[in-house]
């Protein structure tokens, strides 16, 4: 529903083919599968063991001697098979899916607004034209009081036409809209007309009539129109593992280079010291070691030293600016191929983490059904999501490690699914409602005697 309340304004409007919509729809729900195997995984076991835990099927497997421990074990293997469908399917099919589904949103992006010409209203559809139709006939061909501004010589409302009746069909192969004028004029005010002497005419202006006039529209930018696949493989979001590995070793390579070139460039700026310098006569004899005394020089010379040392600096200090700003944007570009690539196997280990939270965390509430687990499911999910999030754009801003940033949800989660798991498998009485009701009427049982103990004592006073 997001997607497609993000999309709307696009989609309205555009007369798309129902075969078009499906297509989108089922771009947009694969590239969502590897967000969705979580989260269909924490409500499946949240639901299967309080479903077990509601009905007392737990309580009866456990007097039989299999532990929850056992119960989960099955499960958890099953789990691990769907983390690996979720790797794959994140590195095989969702990439291809969200590159069809970003070409089929651009080619949506660029397709114009269906035709759809009423009366009493200029119609700007086609590129420099302006059309007004006074009156539509019920057959929706017939129109009367056709007015068409031409704008392609970009003067304004230079040419006119005029027509008191016609027909407007689109041909075959739905390429082109036909207007069939009857009985109208045309008016073309053209300030580059000349007349027979070469000189600029001092009425340009030129009116004809005409009982029928055709005009053809080119209809090619309201179809929609395929673009090559090769525009969107470059992003990040529709590469594969191995690509995105390759691409980041690429852009590793890229940064040394620049780097190599910074330190070349840092070395070559001394140019004018060991070569114009050093290689002076005056210095032939004096070691290189030695502090260079420029009071000793000529002033023509030292104002040429000094004057090739300050344009030097400014370059180099120009080159260093420009390799910096070129080092900073090839790093945070290859810090978003990183956080793909770690993205794809942190959505699988997402599973296991959530069925360690779901299956204990039913087994303690013992609610079945779909209303608590789903509550549950979704509260847990928003939080790895904001989580997620929140590392993510940590990693971008390069204040922390990139693996860091993108598996903090997972580090903040796993604690809490070892407590769970803990507390399920070995029957322990931290979760139980029970325990903290009784942990509450303690403490107001402390309360009502420290309060008769006061009583008592200001009563002896």
């Amino acid at each position: 529903m997001q997607f497609v309340w993000k999309w709307v304004d696009e989609l309205v409007g555009k007369g798309l083919e129902l075969n078009i919509m499906l297509k989108l729809m089922f771009y947009a729900s694969i590239s969502l599968c590897s967000m969705a195997f979580p989260l269909a995984v924490m409500l499946a076991s949240l639901m299967t063991f309080g479903n077990m835990g509601e009905r007392y099927e737990i309580v009866a497997l456990k007097s039989t001697g299999i532990s929850t421990r056992k119960m989960m074990t099955p499960l958890a293997l099953l789990t691990v098979l769907i983390s690996i469908l979720s790797f794959v399917v994140s590195d095989q099919v969702v990439p291809h899916a969200t590159m069809k589904l970003r070409m089929l949103l651009y080619d949506i992006q660029e397709q114009k607004p269906a035709l759809n010409i009423e009366e009493g209203v200029f119609y700007n559809g086609f590129d420099n034209y302006s059309i007004l139709v006074g009156e539509k006939m019920p057959d929706g061909e017939t129109i009367k009081d056709i007015l068409i501004y031409d704008h392609t010589r970009r003067q304004g409302n230079t040419s006119v036409t005029y027509a008191k009746s016609g027909k407007m069909q689109i041909t075959s192969d739905k390429k082109y809209l036909l207007f069939t004028l009857n009985n109208g004029s045309f008016w073309d005010e053209n300030s580059s007309m000349t007349n027979r002497t070469g000189k600029r005419a001092s009425f340009p202006l030129m009116r004809a009539s005409f009982e029928k006039q055709y005009k053809r529209f080119d209809m090619s930018d309201f179809s929609l129109n395929r673009v090559d696949a090769e525009f969107f493989q470059s992003h990040y979001s529709s590469m594969t593992s191995k690509q995105l590995g390759d691409m980041i070793d690429t852009i590793k390579m890229q940064i040394r280079d620049v780097e190599n070139n910074t330190a070349n460039s840092f070395f070559n700026n001394l140019y004018f010291y060991n070569y114009f310098v050093r290689n002076n006569e005056q210095f032939n004899n004096q070691s290189k070691s030695q502090k260079l005394d420029l009071l000793q020089l000529q002033p023509s010379m030292r104002d040429n030293i000094l004057r090739n040392a300050e344009n030097s600096s400014r370059s180099f200090i120009s080159s260093m600016k420009i390799n910096h700003g070129d080092i900073t944007f090839k790093t945070s570009y290859m810090c978003t191929f990183q956080i793909e690539l770690q993205r794809k196997y942190r959505l699988a280990v997402a599973c296991l983490l959530f069925f360690f939270i779901g299956a204990p965390l039913g087994s303690i509430i013992r609610k079945g059904g779909i209303a608590i687990p789903l509550v549950f499911t979704v509260l847990f999910f928003v939080i790895y999501f904001a989580l997620s999030v929140i590392g993510e754009k940590i990693a971008k801003g390069g204040t922390t490690l990139v693996w860091l940033g993108t598996w903090l949800s997972s580090f903040i989660l796993l604690p809490l699914c070892i407590f769970l798991t803990y507390h399920a498998t070995m029957d322990t009485a931290v979760l139980s409602p029970d325990t903290y009701s009784k942990f509450l009427d303690k403490i107001k049982n402390i309360k009502l005697f420290s309060k008769k103990r006061n009583e008592n004592s200001s009563n002896l006073s």
